[in-house]
């Protein structure tokens, strides 16, 4: 990979600024040599030490510097244009140039310079440099100028340092050359027209031998990249920046410090100084690649006489293939060593069929062998594993023989015997046989025996190791038999859904009646999960099927089936009646009876029994007592509900009091009662029509004057009602004489032979002369006086009520 150097300004500049001291391009001391006429891209930063302190240099001085080394390799003209990266006209660059043919430690003065501001002389660009069109040799500070000098007429073979700085800004620049004149081109890297690798490739050959580090010849690569060149120097670095600056370079033998590790190389020209940085690789083989297993276990076995020694014979060859991974066995070669130096040394390969000498677990050495690059090798430990086998134990299972025909066959859940096969020993499986090949295998859940004894061939596996024994199961079918029962109970839970949580326990003395002691018993849901001693029910179970369901119980001895029973479980409904009642009894009515019943909904009374507080023992009973009744309603099949029924009073209203406002803008009348009912109010006028319909409210008012009866009535009970008339008194605002029947006298309303009867009425003219007394009973006075009808006017009474009560008014008469 070939790079220029004039590529890499901004890298090494940033390089410069956090790692290197002692070199820097800001001096003069380490100038970039420019090679090749091509373009440079750079960015300045700080100025090293100050060099250019007396020397002409347009009145300014280094600020943020570069220089650079200019040799020509033939004569014309030099010049160049200085590009800031960005185009704001505040960025100012300014630089120097001091030659030809003058040393660092005496510049000189400067031969050119150029310090204007670009914005403060208004040039609209920020571009500077020396070219044709310029007459000027040097320009500035400020708004002096226009940024361009002369350019240079140069000879071959000079050399000129050139200083760029740039006082105000802070982009990078570019810097195209121009003019006839050409700098000396860097040398290549000519590895490309060789046929030998330049990256190296070593094998791990230092110890230790499998960490990646080991030596290598870097000037293996110098005649290669070198190629047909003369006068080239060719250093090694570890860093690009190295390279660069010519610091740092490597010797051989060289120690990689990484795998895989870059090298750079610098080729520079020992007459012009220009180089050009080029990398490689270093490689360590660590060996073939493999798979990496840590263990290869087997199973104990008796081939040499002994199942549980740990010692048995490996077989070297499938452990190869699984290291091999699938790559070509002719490749790698693969040996087996009981220590590590005999791997190393290769002393005393083991053979394919190794017999272990420690049991159960010994350590030997792998050496991984690359058959084209024996130096490439691995070796690696591997354990030998012994896995002792499972113990395994013989059993026998008992099932019951229940599929209603007795001939020795049934069903059988074989894994109910796998704690007694296994020893109840955790991460134990098995597998069961009919055969004793153990080729057929069965299913564990659910096997029916073809004859009666029978023998289930048994394998018990290790599940961490794979490792097996093998034992034996003897199935066997029993006759015997067990009693079915049935449990019974009322829906009394608080549900009345048809479930119900029952005691399964109170079935056992029924299905063991008669049978032997020492039984047990086990509830399940269905017959094969009895028969199979799978999803057993807890001894306190609700049904699944509402009101009745069959479940089944098992009976064993020892672990043997010894029977399955019928379990027939039923929830029996409650009496349907509604629970609670009340009734009103009306007090006024005593002692005459009301009639209180059961309750009963949707059936008939003749198919329950009846138990009442009261003592009777009928349907319905007849009761005049305020109080609280219970009965009892039990249904045929011993069920039972109670009915509670509350018997409250109610009654007719007593009125105590009726107060009545009269002779106002708003009459009024209030009823004031007594009584255990809840009453109803209304109002009759005095031809018994309804004047106000009936009201909760005890209060009437805005109530015309007149005659009326006042009527409160039961609601609680409707047990009656009770009235009173009243009078309500008042006084006519005018009367018309007129014979038309309508308001013909006038007259004091409420008024009547049993309301006020001995008041005296008044009639006066508007200057008090007494017209007429008129009778509270008669129709009232028509307007005449001593026999003459009296004109349209306002008249005057006064009343004296019955009560002591006086009122005096006016009225009008009108015709």
């Amino acid at each position: 990979m070939l790079k220029h150097i004039t590529f890499y300004g901004l890298l090494i500049l940033a390089f410069f600024q956090t790692e290197i001291i002692a070199q820097n391009p800001t001096d003069c001391i380490d100038a970039v040599v420019i090679c090749g006429n091509s373009s440079v891209n750079l960015d300045v930063s700080g100025i090293g030490t100050q060099e250019l302190n007396g020397s002409n240099t347009c009145s300014s001085q280094e600020n943020n510097s570069i220089w650079l080394k200019v040799t020509l390799i033939t004569s014309g003209t030099l010049g160049f244009t200085l590009t800031p990266n960005s185009s704001s006209i505040g960025e100012d660059y300014d630089f120097f140039v001091f030659g030809p043919n003058v040393s660092c430690s005496n510049i000189g003065l400067a031969i050119r310079c150029s310090t204007t501001n670009p914005q403060a002389a208004f040039q609209g660009n920020n571009l500077t440099g020396m070219n044709s069109s310029s007459t000027d040799t040097a320009e500035g500070p400020g708004g002096n100028g226009d940024s361009f000098v002369k350019w240079l007429d140069v000879q071959a073979g000079e050399t000129y340092f050139i200083v760029i700085d740039r006082p105000i800004g802070n982009s990078p620049f570019n810097l195209q050359w121009t003019g006839t004149a050409t700098f000396a081109d860097p040398p290549t890297d000519q590895s490309s027209n060789s046929s030998n690798p330049i990256n190296l490739i070593s094998c791990d050959v230092t110890l230790p031998f499998d960490d990646a580090f080991t030596v290598f010849n870097l000037e293996d690569n110098t005649g290669i990249i070198q190629g047909t060149q003369t006068d080239i120097a060719i250093t090694y670095h570890e860093t690009e920046s190295d390279a660069i600056l010519g610091i740092n370079s490597l010797t051989s033998p060289y120690s990689n410090i990484s795998n895989p590790q870059i090298i750079y190389s610098r080729i520079e020209n020992t007459v012009t100084n220009c180089f050009e940085i080029s990398s490689f690789s270093l490689g360590v083989n660590l060996g073939p690649d493999y798979f990496n297993p840590t263990i290869y276990e087997v199973c104990d076995n008796a081939v040499d006489g002994n199942g549980n020694n740990g010692r048995v014979i490996f077989d070297f060859q499938p452990l190869s293939s699984i290291l091999l991974d699938g790559q070509d066995p002719t490749n790698i070669n693969i040996n087996y060593y009981t220590s590590e130096n005999d791997a190393i040394a290769e002393n005393s390969p083991l053979p394919n069929s190794y017999y272990n000498s420690t049991p159960f677990n010994e350590e030997i050495f792998v050496r991984i062998e690359d058959n084209f690059n024996p130096d490439c090798t691995t070796i690696i430990p591997l354990n030998l594993i012994v896995n002792e086998n499972p113990e395994a134990f013989n059993h026998t299972i008992l099932q019951c023989d229940e599929d209603g025909i007795v001939d020795g066959i049934s069903l059988f859940n074989l894994n109910q015997a796998n704690s007694i096969l296994t020893g109840g020993i955790a991460n134990r499986s098995t597998k069961f046989y009919t055969d004793n090949a153990r080729t057929i295998e069965t299913d564990g859940a659910s096997f029916a025996n073809t004859f009666n004894p029978q023998t289930i061939y048994v394998t018990v596996f290790n599940d961490d190791t794979g490792c097996k024994s093998n034992s034996e199961l003897t199935l066997e079918v029993s006759l015997t038999d067990s009693n079915n029962s049935m449990l019974s109970v009322c829906d009394d839970d608080g549900l009345e859904d048809g479930f119900y949580e029952f005691n399964l326990n109170n079935a056992d003395n029924d299905i063991i009646n008669g049978l032997p002691t020492g039984l047990n018993i086990s509830y399940f849901e269905t017959y094969d999960d009895a028969l199979l001693e799978v999803n057993s029910l807890s001894i306190n179970y609700t049904n699944t099927i509402a009101f009745n369901q069959t479940i089944f119980a098992r009976v064993e001895n020892a672990n043997n089936c010894y029977g399955i029973s019928e379990i027939e479980l039923t929830v029996n409904e409650l009496p349907n009646i509604d629970i609670e009642e009340l009734e009103l009894y009306c007090l006024n009515t005593f002692p005459n009876t009301i009639t209180l019943n059961a309750g009963l909904l949707n059936d008939s009374p003749n198919n329950y029994t009846y138990n009442w507080s009261s003592g009777e023992n009928t349907y319905e009973i007849e009761i005049n007592d305020l109080a609280t009744y219970n009965v009892t309603v039990t249904n045929i099949n011993g069920c039972f509900k109670e009915r509670i029924i509350l018997v409250e009073p109610s009654n007719i209203a007593t009125i105590q009091s009726i107060e009545v406002i009269d002779a106002s803008q708003n009459n009024t009348i209030t009823v004031f009662t007594t009584g255990e009912g809840i009453y109803e109010f209304s109002l009759l006028d005095e031809n018994n029509t309804i004047y106000l319909p009936y009201q909760e409210s005890n209060s009437f008012q805005n109530i015309a004057p007149g005659l009326y009866t006042v009527i409160v009535r039961d609601t609680k009970n409707n047990c009656g009602t009770v009235q009173e008339n009243i009078s309500v008194i008042g006084f006519p605002k005018f009367f018309t004489p007129n014979n038309d029947g309508i308001n013909d006298t006038w007259q004091v309303y409420g008024i009547s032979s049993v309301f006020q009867s001995d008041s005296k009425i008044l009639i006066f003219n508007r200057f008090g002369k007494l017209l007429k007394e008129i009778n509270p009973l008669d129709e009232g006075w028509d307007g005449f006086f001593n026999g003459e009808k009296l004109p349209t006017d306002d008249y005057w009474f006064s009343v004296t009520l019955q009560d002591g009560r006086i009122f005096k008014n006016h009225f009008t008469l009108k015709y």
